[in-house]
């Protein structure tokens, strides 16, 4: 007896996949070139090294994705404290800033373990120069949004 492999297996009925959600794409600043590096002038630089600008690239981004990753989440997940921070960052938007990923120091104390000094700052300065960062200063605030 031959029997068919279509009649040995019992038919599975297919279940109906819910459409996969559209992931929101959180934009990140790219890292500094060593081109980009050595164009930087020397009055800017300092004795920050190469790797030290580029390890504050990543604590920014690191800092953009865990704000908007929150931004994106549906209210009624959050926690209490995870709600006053999601309400924080509806408060910091403007006009300004509508559209466009932002953050500001406290955003990056929240979720880096950087230091805001003077050294921070003159990294700002030379991500600035690179058009990683550009500052929109507004009501007190200074929000750094990604080019």
């Amino acid at each position: 007896t031959v029997k068919h492999e279509g009649q040995t297996k019992a038919v599975e009925p297919k279940t109906a996949k819910k459409p996969a959600k559209e992931t929101k794409v959180i934009k990140e600043a790219a890292l500094i070139t060593t081109e980009e590096f050595e164009s930087i002038p020397a009055y800017m630089k300092g004795r920050i090294t190469y790797d030290q600008i580029n390890a504050v690239v990543q604590q920014i981004n690191m800092a953009v994705v865990g704000k908007y990753k929150i931004l994106y989440q549906p209210l009624k997940s959050m926690s209490a404290p995870v709600r006053n921070l999601y309400h924080r960052f509806m408060e910091e938007e403007t006009k300004d800033t509508r559209g466009v990923f932002f953050i500001v120091e406290a955003d990056i104390k929240e979720f880096t373990q950087l230091k805001l000094d003077k050294r921070f700052h003159s990294i700002l300065n030379i991500l600035r120069h690179c058009q990683r960062v550009r500052e929109v200063r507004s009501s007190g605030l200074i929000r750094y949004v990604i080019c």
